[in-house]
């Protein structure tokens, strides 16, 4: 269950990939947490976005909330909003 209920609302973002734009929607703790890998490895959101594109199987906003996922788990953090 959330405790808040804002968590669970999807944010739509807008990004470009090979050319194309195209949104996303995930909610604000899965950006915050690609907002922050991509902080950690010196890249910009967008491209972080592009390299988790170029290797999904499935679609973008599940290859999202999974490197998300595994970002936290791999770097014992908790989800923060």
């Amino acid at each position: 269950m959330y405790q808040d209920l804002k968590e669970a609302l999807l944010q739509k973002r807008s990004v470009s990939l090979l050319g194309h734009k195209t949104s996303v929607a995930l909610e604000s703790p899965f950006w915050n947490v690609l907002e922050e890998a991509a902080k950690d490895q010196g890249v910009s959101l967008s491209q972080l976005i592009r390299d988790i594109d170029g290797g999904r199987k499935g679609s973008l906003s599940s290859a999202l909330r999974l490197y998300a996922l595994k970002y936290v788990q791999e770097n014992n953090l908790l989800l923060r909003t």
